[in-house]
């Protein structure tokens, strides 16, 4: 099995610790994409994105060189990156020039694009699409995770999406007798005596840490719902209470059960994934992201055995097993100026609601666009497109309403929770204490 290499343990990083936050964003000469101001009628269908996105834009070429070719026509589609560093404070400097162009990417902080929303800058999606006659072309499991995100609006589109939930080894199950897991306590039983036959039942790693607190806020939502977060967030709710504790302590006893394995500190994201494919783990808990991995050449194990299921059930829990968390990744927004249904914005805006979820199918990726063309993909691809065409609502993840200094906490400390090195009140303290402080 490859594994990074061993190291010790940091100590908790706690909130009264002094980091880095988000610092004040200063306006001044930026330049790089989107100079050119916005106008109620533009010549070009622009698009401003993050440099590091590289999935959105060979879908729209193929759009503009096919489906959407009379559109393109009328308003060709031209791209410029800047890198996601910078983009928040160019879109900002953009929107107070009045010089957004018809399209661009998210910033990195959901908050910032809620704020465009607010200030009138962006379109209502919901509306708009619903006069274009294209808005079921759109998975409400996204639309969900958009609104979560973003203010309450449909504001931003799903270019990317992805659920998350656990992965499993269907030949090990298959080979132990075990049914896929629909409580708790079930997956327990499985854990144990998937340990007890060598095998690590969860691969996870340590070193990121978030694949951890994924599965603490897995447990929230079962046992309190789908807003638990979002009642820490607003104020309503701490942490440190009980019931968010218990569910610290129901991870962290995975870990004193030896279900993560030895090296569950130590192990990156790519020697976490390796585990898993080379089946040395039963399971492991990870998004959509993930079928890049299963389907290429490095998949030991095989595409066909891999299997997925919801995060499970917990008794006597207020969730519900089919509420996915979920991101949306890469989303773009359109800016609300230059938009009309009647111009060549309006005419691009249908065109990619009608067809961008069948090409980004064609070319490997799962987004928020309902995708209604047959296309032949790997049974496990074809199961993670199925379950979001019918996803009607979604959860976030444990850090995604955090601030930055609550969720380099979170992660950092998350490995010495499930090594027994931090305790659940700790950890859930260490985090809470950092929301506090703003």
């Amino acid at each position: 099995m490859f594994t990074a290499g061993r190291r010790r343990l940091r100590k908790p990083l706690l909130g009264s610790a002094v980091l880095l936050g988000a610092s004040a964003l200063v306006l001044v000469g930026c330049s790089g994409g989107g100079g050119s101001s916005s106008t109620d009628s533009p010549s070009s269908f622009e698009f401003l994105k993050n440099a590091e996105n590289t999935t959105t834009e060979p879908v729209l070429k193929a759009l503009s060189d096919n489906e959407c070719t009379t559109e393109n026509k009328a308003m060709p589609l031209e791209v410029s990156s800047i890198p996601q560093a910078d983009l928040d404070a160019q879109i900002q400097l953009l929107a107070t020039q009045d010089g957004l162009p018809p399209m661009f990417s998210a910033g990195g902080n959901p908050a910032e694009g809620a704020k465009l929303a607010k200030n009138g800058y962006l379109v209502d999606f919901d509306k708009a699409l619903t006069e274009l006659g294209v808005r079921d072309k759109i998975a409400e499991g996204a639309v969900s995770t958009i609104k979560k995100l973003y203010g309450g609006e449909f504001t931003f589109l799903p270019y990317q999406y992805n659920i998350e939930g656990i992965f499993y080894n269907r030949q090990v199950f298959a080979d132990n007798g075990w049914e896929v897991p629909t409580t708790w306590d079930d997956l327990l039983k499985i854990a144990g005596e998937a340990k007890a036959a060598g095998l690590t039942p969860f691969a996870a790693s340590g070193e990121q840490g978030w694949p951890l607190t994924r599965l603490v806020s897995g447990y929230l939502f079962r046992t309190l719902g789908a807003d638990a977060l979002q009642k820490v967030a607003d104020g309503k709710a701490k942490l440190t209470d009980p019931e968010y504790v218990k569910a610290a302590a129901a991870i962290a006893d995975l870990g004193a059960k030896g279900y993560f394995g030895d090296n569950v500190a130590s192990l990156d994201y790519d020697a976490a994934t390796n585990e898993f494919l080379t089946g040395k783990a039963a399971m492991i808990y990870m998004g959509s992201w993930l079928l890049g991995n299963i389907n290429g050449d490095g998949n030991q194990i095989g595409a066909d055995n891999v299997g997925f299921f919801k995060f499970p059930a917990v008794d006597g829990g207020k969730g519900s097993i089919d509420e996915y968390p979920s991101n949306v990744g890469l989303p773009a927004t359109f800016n609300a100026k230059t938009y009309s249904k009647d111009n060549g914005v309006g005419d691009w805006l249908k065109c990619i609601a009608t067809n961008y979820g069948n090409e980004a199918l064609k070319q490997g990726q799962i987004t928020g666009f309902i995708a209604d063309e047959k296309v032949d993909l790997p049974a496990i691809s074809q199961t993670i497109a199925d379950e979001i065409s019918t996803a009607k609502d979604s959860v976030l993840w444990f850090e995604a309403l955090f601030n930055a200094k609550a969720s380099n906490i979170s992660s950092t400390n998350a490995a010495l929770l499930v090594t027994g090195q931090m305790s659940p009140e700790d950890f859930m303290k260490s985090v809470q204490d950092a929301l506090d402080q703003g």
